[in-house]
Order: structure tokens, then C-alpha cells, then sequence
């Protein structure tokens, strides 16, 4: 079943934190081998200043540092992303994997001054995997692949961020909104809104 089309990702995003990884990062891994098979780790991708293998790279330098901060768990160190980028985020996509499947994680809680206290399960989905699912894009124009994305998840995740425009603008995490034409898809408005240029 492909996800873009069935739209099953915007029902397991806040149901199946473990599906919902497990999917998203089957999307981004596909990405990541496409763009090892064609040697695109230096092309330039959509955010200033990174070339592709910084879109893997921030995954996985800027989640552990949060989960072990607000859980205390520490996940395994994989390659170094100049050196194996498919590996990197492999072991980084299979550890975070390991813990959602794990049935004990359901009674963690990470707690970080920002956030509070939010469920692991949920605390992952919400801050990683939806990063995750936003990279992919990124990753897939910096290396020409497929920037199809779940147009209903993209629809639901811009709905709960637009209330938030200002507040997400201010932390620094998203570049000035790009205007698109009101009826453009919704993985255009969501892109647009995170202020890429799609």
C-alpha cells in the first residue's frame, strides 16, 4: 500500500507511534540509498547552507541529544555520517525503531522544560518522526527522487502548525512562509509553510 496515495499515515501518526516511524522511515531510507546510489551527497539541498548529507546529519546528531536529555536513554552510536550517511541513519532509524516496538515504552515519559511531560511513544511521533517525514522532501530534492509525500498527513500536520505561525517562526527552526497559490496540494502548503521553495 503506498502511503502518498492511501493516507493511512495521517490515522497512525497519533494511534501507532511504531507504524508510523517504521513508515516514515522506510520512506526516508529509500531516499537516503537513492541518493548513495547516484553520489549526491554533496548536491545542494533546499535549506541554506546544507548540502544532502546535512539532512541526514541533523537527524541524527540533534534526537539523541533530546531523547537522552528527557529520558535518559542512550542510543546506540552508529557511523559517522561523513564517512557512511546510509549507515548513520540505518542504525539511528533501527534503534529509535527498537524502542517504539518495545512494549515497556509505553510507560515512559520524556520530559523536557519546553514541552513537559509527554508520553515517549507520542514524544517521539510528534518531535522526531514529523521531522523526519518533513526531511524527506528536503532529501528528495537535493537528489532528484520522488518528493511525494502522504498529502493527508502534510494536510493534518499544516493544520495544527498554522495556529502556531509566529511561535514557530520565532524559534528559529523555519524560514520566512513562501507564498503558493491557494489551491496548491497540500505537500506544496506544507513545504511553503516550513519556507522552502517547492
Amino acid at each position: 500500500m503506498d502511503p502518498a496515495r492511501s493516507g493511512s499515515l495521517s490515522t497512525v501518526n497519533d494511534t501507532d507511534p511504531a507504524t508510523f516511524h517504521r513508515t516514515v522511515a522506510a520512506g526516508f531510507t529509500e531516499r537516503v540509498e537513492g541518493a548513495d546510489r547516484a553520489g549526491a551527497w554533496d548536491a545542494p539541498a533546499p535549506v541554506e547552507g546544507w548540502a544532502a548529507r546535512d539532512v541526514v546529519r541533523h537527524l541524527v546528531e540533534w534526537f539523541p541529544g533530546f531523547l537522552r536529555g528527557g529520558t535518559g536513554i542512550e542510543l546506540p552510536a552508529g557511523p559517522s555520517v561523513d564517512d557512511d550517511p546510509v549507515g548513520a541513519w540505518r542504525s539511528q532509524a533501527d534503534a529509535v525503531q527498537g524502542l517504539l516496538d518495545d512494549p515497556a515504552s509505553a510507560d515512559l515519559v520524556l520530559s523536557n522544560p519546553h514541552v513537559g511531560d509527554v508520553p515517549l511513544p507520542e514524544a517521539v511521533s510528534r518531535f522526531y518522526t514529523g521531522d523526519v517525514f518533513m526531511h524527506t522532501w528536503d532529501l528528495a530534492r537535493a537528489t532528484g527522487q520522488s518528493e511525494a509525500l502522504d498529502v493527508d498527513l502534510c494536510a493534518s500536520m499544516l493544520a495544527a502548525m498554522e495556529p502556531m505561525d509566529e511561535l514557530l517562526r520565532a524559534s528559529g527552526q523555519y524560514g520566512p512562509r513562501v507564498v503558493v497559490a491557494d489551491d496548491a496540494d497540500p505537500v506544496t502548503r506544507l513545504m511553503a509553510f516550513v519556507g522552502r521553495r517547492p
